[in-house]
């Protein structure tokens, strides 16, 4: 399999192109990507020293640096040795100075400036895990969005995804006989998500998860028949409440979330 180092080269914390880089990345499947971020590279001097690393190792460069005289730097030095790069930021910066006749602030890191936004997001992170698995029924009083669904069906995991979004989100771990509280049937239905599954991929799921802790993988929790028993139970309560529901079978975080978020009518891109 072939290999290829990628260095992620930012004067801020090099999120933006660790994303640029891993979204083409994931369209070779067959090629072994090998990941190294350099953050906060802010002088010369640090920035040439990463430079002859990266000549060294043969590695393609992604950048992000809002610091013009940095960004030139790094693509005059790629050009000149033959090493692929490539620049991230430069053309979006260029396109919105030729929009709106200004040139950028080229202050690094302000995407991830300590404001509000940044602020609201902790607080929705902070509730996702104090409301995680209906440990405390009052949160879906007050939750952005309710999530509900059996075992193993993403729950935790999506609030905290969607917690990064700024949005506050309670989960409630559906499971027969057991009783429901009673502020679920006070949520406004548009504001709650049923997650289920196909019965043979949350077979696999849950055997993986017993194999994990070291347990025998062959248990009622990871019955076939049980699980169906399971899931049915679960999409009487999701017609009861009226909810959307989501087969989060072969979906990725991202896209269950999107989903939730466009029923909601939330937009991202404007947070």
């Amino acid at each position: 399999m072939q290999e290829i180092k990628i260095f992620l080269l930012s004067d801020s914390v090099g999120a933006t192109a660790h994303a640029v880089a891993q979204a083409a990345a994931a369209q070779f499947s067959n090629v072994e990507i090998n990941y190294q971020r350099f953050p906060f590279v802010r002088t010369t001097s640090l920035l040439n020293t990463v430079l002859a690393q990266a000549l060294k190792d043969h590695a393609v460069i992604f950048h992000t640096f809002v610091d013009r005289q940095l960004s030139k730097s790094v693509n005059a030095f790629c050009q000149e040795h033959h090493l692929p790069y490539y620049d991230v930021i430069t053309p979006a910066l260029d396109t919105f100075s030729e929009v709106t006749h200004l040139q950028p602030a080229n202050h690094p890191g302000t995407v991830h400036a300590l404001n509000d936004n940044y602020f609201d997001r902790i607080n929705a992170i902070e509730f996702a895990v104090t409301y995680d698995d209906g440990k405390n029924p009052t949160g879906f009083l007050t939750a952005d969005v309710v999530l509900l669904g059996v075992s193993r069906t993403s729950k935790t995991p999506l609030s905290l995804y969607l917690a990064n979004q700024n949005l506050k989100v309670a989960n409630l771990p559906l499971v027969p006989k057991a009783q429901i509280p009673d502020e679920i049937w006070q949520v406004d239905p548009k504001k709650i998500f049923g997650l289920t599954n196909d019965p043979e991929q949350l077979n696999t799921i849950r055997r993986q998860r017993m194999v994990q802790y070291g347990l025998n993988p062959d248990t009622m929790y990871s019955n076939t028949d049980k699980i169906k028993e399971e899931l049915a139970y679960a999409d009487k309560i999701f017609k009861k409440t009226g909810c959307l529901v989501i087969n989060v079978a072969n979906k990725s975080i991202e896209e269950t979330a999107t989903l939730i978020t466009e029923s909601l009518g939330y937009n991202e891109a404007n947070q």
